[in-house]
C-alpha cells in the first residue's frame, strides 16, 4: 500500500496565528486534546510586555521560564474552537494529521499521512476553497516511517547534552559502536579523536546517561496503558516473595 507524507502550511482566521505573525520571533507548538489545546510558546528573544499579557489571556499557563537562551512557556487553553477546523478537514479526506500544529510568522504547519496521492489533492482543493495554503513537500513512505506524535519537542531529548558529549556520541554512532555486532571499540574510537581515551568514554557515558534520562518520561507515557510483562518482572517478584 502507497502512502504519503505531506506538509502544508495554512493561513486563516485563529488567535494563534496571529499572535505569530505579530511577534515573528515567536513559535508555537499546538497540540489539540477533546476540550482543549497544550500550546508550547517559544521566542529566542526577551518577550515584551504585551507579548506576556496576550499569553496569559490565550489560557492557564502550566509552565514557565527565561533564561539566556530565550523564553519558554507551555499553556491550556480553550481559545480556540476546533468546529470546522483543519484538522476536521483532514479526516474528510482520509489523511491523518500528525500533530504538533506549528504556528511560525503568520502561517500554520501541518503534517498529514495519507493512504492515497488523490486525497492529498482532493484534500488541497478544499482548503483552497476558503484559505491562503502551500504545498511544501510530499513524498512516499512505507508503512513502517508512520511517524508517532509526541507530547514535547525532540530538542527536549539532548536537553542539559553538551555539545562534546553530542559529539561524541554521533561520532560513536556513525562508526557502528551501537551496531550488534559492533563494529568498533571505545580504544578506536578515541585514536581517531584529539582526546585520551578516559576523556572520549567520559563524555559518551555520560551523553548516554542523559539521554536515557530525558526520554524515561516519554518512555513511560508509550508504556503506561500498557498491562503486558514481557521481562517476567511481577513473576521473579512474586519468586521473590516466596522465596523470602
Amino acid at each position: 500500500m502507497s502512502l504519503y507524507e505531506a506538509s502544508i502550511r495554512v493561513k486563516h482566521e485563529c488567535p494563534y496565528r496571529r499572535i505569530s505573525e505579530r511577534y515573528p520571533d515567536l513559535t508555537i507548538r499546538e497540540w489539540p486534546l477533546s476540550d482543549c489545546q497544550v500550546l508550547e510558546i517559544t521566542t529566542e528573544t526577551t518577550p515584551t510586555d504585551e507579548l506576556l499579557d496576550e499569553i496569559n489571556e490565550i489560557g492557564t499557563v502550566l509552565y514557565e521560564s527565561a533564561d539566556d537562551n530565550g523564553y519558554h512557556v507551555v499553556t491550556q487553553s480553550c481559545l480556540c474552537s476546533l468546529e470546522d477546523s483543519v484538522i476536521d478537514r483532514f479526516e474528510e479526506h482520509n489523511c491523518l494529521y500528525q500533530s504538533p500544529t506549528i504556528y511560525r510568522q503568520g502561517w500554520e504547519h501541518y503534517t498529514v499521512v495519507a493512504f492515497d496521492g488523490e486525497d492529498v489533492r482532493e484534500l488541497l482543493e478544499s482548503l483552497r476553497s476558503d484559505r491562503e495554503i502551500e504545498l511544501l513537500s510530499k513524498t512516499s513512505i512505507s508503512e513502517t516511517q508512520i511517524p508517532h506524535s509526541m507530547l514535547a519537542p525532540a530538542n527536549q531529548l539532548f536537553e542539559d547534552i553538551t555539545d562534546r558529549q553530542l559529539a561524541a556520541l554521533q561520532f560513536a554512532l556513525e562508526r557502528g559502536y551501537y551496531e550488534q555486532p559492533r563494529k568498533t571499540s571505545l580504544r578506536d574510537l578515541a585514536e581517531q579523536t584529539a582526546v585520551a581515551r578516559s576523556t572520549y568514554e567520559e563524555h559518551l557515558r555520560k551523553a548516554e546517561n542523559k539521554l536515557l534520562t530525558n526520554a524515561g518520561q516519554f518512555l513511560r507515557l508509550v508504556t503506561a496503558t500498557s498491562t503486558a510483562d514481557p521481562l517476567g518482572v511481577e513473576s521473579g517478584r512474586g519468586t521473590e516473595q516466596a522465596a523470602d
